[in-house]
């Protein structure tokens, strides 16, 4: 009962592996046959077929196998190509009181992918605060009015959207609602999916998921029975097991559940198989990273194996169909290189590689096999690396296209690898696929080439040699309690469940244990991560039989199992370029001078505000997302110069505060400011106002005036109190000024009705622990008004015309990336603002630690190769010379404070401070990252900005603002002169 079938369903090929699991210690790692056949349209068949092969080339009795894992790629397809024939409507309940509004579920679904989905939206009492206090309790008679409705539409497929349920061990919400659910409706009618048991921490994301799993359940409840059919008509009796995103295992029946957990399993079965091949579990010395490279026909995919033999995750987030999602994913980077990529010499003399290909058909169109077309694989055959097909076809090439063709092949390698290194330190490389042909046998900064036995099924192995895991992701509330007990305590919890979800236990060990402090909470909250996985015991039984009832039990359509390229694009920049393009698209300034911003509007002043963040501010994505959506409904939101509105008109300052955590998951209901603003208006007995301005301009709060302003039907002002985003409130000009109403009066309002005004204090840092207090008592979120100001006091003590600046940035990047020219972001910002670029890197060590409610840290980055500077990842814009052993460090409290170059020849030399901006962008995207976001291996360009005379050149501003509002003593010197920005309304206005 050790022998054990893996069989990996690819784009091109189907592959298949029978390993003997206990001679897994012999230089063949126990595998007793392969096979390798092109992936049929009804995939069923052809894992038939490949599973018949390797059972007739070993000889072995079907009685005697053991398992069988099946990896594919068919689920995430379905929701790449949005294929109507497999996709179901899905109605969506959110367990959330009065919360989250603003923001419904499928918001930024694209346009065909929702009209697919998208059958009902209700919203329930329920929902938990992040400390596990409930928003709302239950309300069973909801549940049954959502029943009712959802039935009338003949809707099956439910997903159960709880704030914070990832909080939610004692199944007090999704699970209660989710039995209610089953109790009044049947459990044989319909499908419900918790959100808890798809994604982590984050709402929309968490819930998109789960949206694209429930539409998904039909098609993959059928496919997974294909599969069932296919081994049993084989006569095999062994328990089917389906791989997952993270390399282990899961049972058919759980799949069938949940098969979102799948969408990524072939590049982390080649990642496990290569590493298993290899032979790196019985290396010792271990406890380094290593980087796998499958070459295949077209593509080269690159992934992280980690020390404890689990690929490296993604980031926070990752888009599926142009869905944000954030279920756990492997993070792999992939290049248009592989055997069959396409090569040609230009005028010039330079010889390109791909990304064309002529893939899976290599055999016809290659020159060694009687084609036309040049490849790198006659590249490597005319250079004497390999003999196939007939290389005298090959011979004729020049010394100098072979040459600079496999130099080009070579860099292309070297650049993708560095890409996903942590250190500057040579690593060693996994080289698999069945395109691993082409790769020479050294690359710069690779230490170790590994081309195991078996390399060109290596996915297939990874598939049969995968691991049960049990992973427990969630928040805790430590009060008096030690951090290690409570760790130690989940440790036990995760190994018990993955022993009892079929590991074995005599190997189940944990294999990952993270702890991430929550900023701007005053109880002490963490987010816990433990992962436990061991081998697959040989004593685990048939699940197969658990597979729910085939509800629709007609044919499946012919699907080729491929992956599609064509991800459907949303609104915004995409939909400008449908009328005439980006380059072109002017904003639309009525009349009577006021900005009507559209959806691109609004979609490039989101990106600009998370430039000005500074790496804080909080993500812009939800309140850009709210206010696109009031477009949508029909309302307008404007825009005035200040300018053109009177001295004396009153603009009321908004903004929320409160952990970024919580505004990711319990997100605003649309009254929080609405509320502030009428306590305030009723304490100070002001009637009326001309509109809004932001605290600070930086991140998401640079948005919610916008959002606020579009449902009162009033004006933002084009300027903010800050010019950037601060940890503090009182760190807004008016209230480092301490003018009057600067700091007081403001009012604090959450969404289940209260709301507080705090009329005098002593100071502005006093107000901040107040209102902080009370805040965490609204669940760490709360909206906040600040007494209102004329237009010329905002003038005086603010920074005018930041809106049109942050469009200004949004647009460049935009332009950009339009043109594929990432390189001239910085140049293009540097026009706008001055400052400098400061570095281009990666980033190779990240520090955080919670102190007194705000994340302290700091990201040091190491330059880029010298024989890097030639691709797009190098900025145009004129930057200074480093050496390849200086590292940039940047000390962060929630935004980045300072930045200074630690050089081993000259020492410690800071090159900017706060006040000045220093923002740091992801150079594959241009997206400015917060602090948050930091991570290995990033590669990013970091600028820093000028700011405002009123905090760089004032005592006051130095104070409040500068390095010792931080606790430091670095001397101010100021980046560069600040340049006043442009207004897009004066520019534009068509006078």
């Amino acid at each position: 009962m050790s022998l054990r079938i893996g069989v990996d369903v690819g784009g091109t090929n189907t592959d298949g592996v029978l390993i003997d699991a206990t001679a897994t210690h012999r230089p063949d790692r126990g595998i007793l046959a392969t096979h390798k056949l092109p992936t049929t349209i009804d995939v069923s068949e052809g894992i038939e077929a490949v599973i018949r092969c390797v059972l007739d080339k070993s000889g072995v009795d079907p009685l005697s196998i053991s398992c069988v894992s099946i990896g594919t790629t068919a689920f995430i397809n379905a929701a790449l190509e949005a294929d109507g024939r497999l996709l179901n409507k899905v109605a969506v309940i959110r367990l959330c009181g009065p919360y989250t509004r603003q923001a419904p579920p499928f918001i930024d679904f694209p346009e065909r992918l929702k009209e697919l989905t998208m059958g009902h939206v209700g919203y329930v009492d329920g929902g938990l605060e992040i400390d596990g206090r409930p928003i709302l309790p239950i309300n069973e008679g909801q549940i049954i009015e959502q029943c009712d409705v959802i039935k009338s539409k003949g809707i099956c497929n439910i997903v159960l959207s709880g704030v914070f349920s990832p909080l939610d061990n004692e199944g007090t919400n999704e699970t209660r609602v989710r039995d209610i659910i089953l109790g009044y409706m049947g459990g044989t009618s319909v499908n419900v999916v918790c959100s808890r048991e798809v994604g982590q921490v984050g709402l929309l994301e968490r819930e998109n998921a789960s949206i694209l799993n429930a539409s998904l359940l039909a098609f993959a409840r059928r496919t997974i029975r294909g599969f069932v059919r296919a081994i049993r008509s084989l006569s095999l009796v062994a328990p089917l097991y389906i791989t997952q995103n993270d390399g282990t295992l899961t049972s058919a029946a759980s799949a069938s559940r949940l098969p979102i957990r799948t969408f990524a399993s072939g590049p982390t079965n080649s990642m496990r198989g290569a590493s298993f091949l290899a032979g790196l579990d019985l290396r010792a010395g271990g406890g380094k990273s290593t980087i796998m490279v499958d070459i295949g026909g077209t593509t080269t995919d690159v992934g992280v194996l980690m020390p404890s033999g689990f690929p490296r995750q993604a980031a926070s987030f990752i888009e599926i169909a142009g869905v944000r999602t954030n279920f756990s994913m492997a993070d792999v980077q992939s290049i248009g290189l592989g055997g069959g990529s396409k090569v040609v010499q230009s005028k010039d003399g330079r010889v390109l590689v791909g990304p064309e290909s002529v893939g899976r058909e290599i055999g016809v169109h290659s020159l060694v096999y009687g084609g036309q077309v040049l490849t790198v694989t006659d590249l490597v055959v005319a250079n004497g690396q390999v003999s196939i097909g007939d290389p005298t076809k090959a011979s004729n090439l020049g010394d100098g296209v072979v040459s600079k063709g496999l130099l080009t092949v070579k860099r292309l390698l070297e650049g993708i690898i560095d890409k996903m290194k942590t250190s500057p330190e040579d690593t060693t490389v996994l080289l698999v696929g069945g395109g691993g042909i082409i790769a020479p046998q050294s690359l710069k900064g690779v230490g170790e080439i590994i081309r195991p036995p078996f390399f060109d099924v290596a996915n297939a192995v990874g598939a049969a040699m995968a691991k049960v895991a049990y992973e427990i992701d969630t928040i805790e509330i430590l009060g008096n309690r030690a951090l290690s007990d409570v760790i130690d305590n989940y440790k036990q919890v995760a190994i018990s469940r993955a022993n009892a979800a079929g590991a074995d236990p005599a190997t189940t060990k944990i294999v990952e244990v993270a702890n991430l402090p929550i900023p701007y909470v005053t109880n002490t909250s963490t987010r816990i991560i433990v992962k436990a996985a061991g081998d697959l015991s040989s004593t685990a039984r048939n699940t197969s039989g658990d597979l729910p009832d085939d509800k629709d039990a007609e044919e499946l359509p012919n699907i080729q199992d491929t992956v599609s390229n064509q991800i459907i694009p949303g609104k915004g920049e995409a939909g400008a370029a449908n009328e005439g393009g980006i380059e072109s698209y002017r904003p639309h300034i009525r009349s009577d001078r006021q900005w009507l911003l559209s959806e691109i509007d609004l979609e490039w002043i989101a990106d600009g505000c998370s430039i000005l963040g500074a790496g804080g501010g909080g993500t812009s994505y939800p309140p850009f997302l709210m206010a696109r959506q009031q477009l949508r409904e029909g309302k307008q939101i404007l825009v005035v110069d200040p300018e053109d509105v009177p001295e004396d008109a009153l603009f009321v300052r908004c903004g929320f505060m409160g952990s970024p955590s919580v505004s990711s998951e319990r997100i605003q209901c649309g009254i929080e400011l609405s509320a502030a603003l009428e306590a305030l208006q009723k304490f100070m007995g002001f009637e009326d106002f001309a509109g809004t301005i932001s605290e600070e301009i930086g991140g998401g709060n640079g948005v919610q005036p916008l959002v606020l302003s579009g449902a009162l039907g009033k004006p933002t002002l084009d300027a903010d109190v800050m010019g950037r985003a601060y940890p503090h409130m009182w760190q807004s000009l008016p209230g480092a000024y301490n003018i009057e109403n600067g700091n007081y009066p403001k009012a604090i309002a959450d969404g289940v009705g209260n709301a507080l005004v705090v009329s005098q204090v002593r100071d502005g840092m006093a107000v901040e622990n107040i209102l902080r207090t009370i805040c965490t008592e609204m669940g760490s979120k709360a909206g906040v008004i600040s007494a209102p100001l004329t237009r010329k006091t905002c003038q005086a003590y603010g920074i005018p015309r930041t809106v049109s600046q942050a469009w200004r940035m949004g647009r460049a990047v935009a332009l950009c990336r339009k043109r594929n020219d990432l390189q001239a972001i910085p140049s293009s910002l540097l026009e706008l603002q001055n400052g400098a670029c400061l570095f281009v890197g990666k980033i190779i060590d990240v520090k955080r630690e919670v102190r007194r409610g705000f994340t302290w840290g700091e990201v040091t980055i190491a330059p880029l190769l010298e024989d890097e500077t030639e691709n797009q990842d190098t900025p145009s814009a004129p930057r200074q010379s480093f050496g390849t052993d200086d590292r940039l460090v940047i000390p962060f409290q929630n935004e980045n404070i300072f930045a200074y170059i630690d050089a081993p020849t000259t020492g410690r030399k800071t090159v900017v401070t706060v006040p000045d901006l220093i923002t740091v962008l992801d150079s594959r995207n241009g997206v400015a990252l917060g602090t948050q976001e930091y991570r290995y291996g990033l590669r990013v360009t970091v600028m820093a900005f000028a700011n405002d005379p009123k905090w760089t050149k004032t005592d006051v501003g130095l104070e409040m603002g500068g390095p010792k509002a931080f606790g430091s003593d670095e001397i101010f010197t100021p980046v560069a002169e600040y340049k006043e920005p442009r207004s897009v309304i004066q520019e534009y206005y068509p006078s």
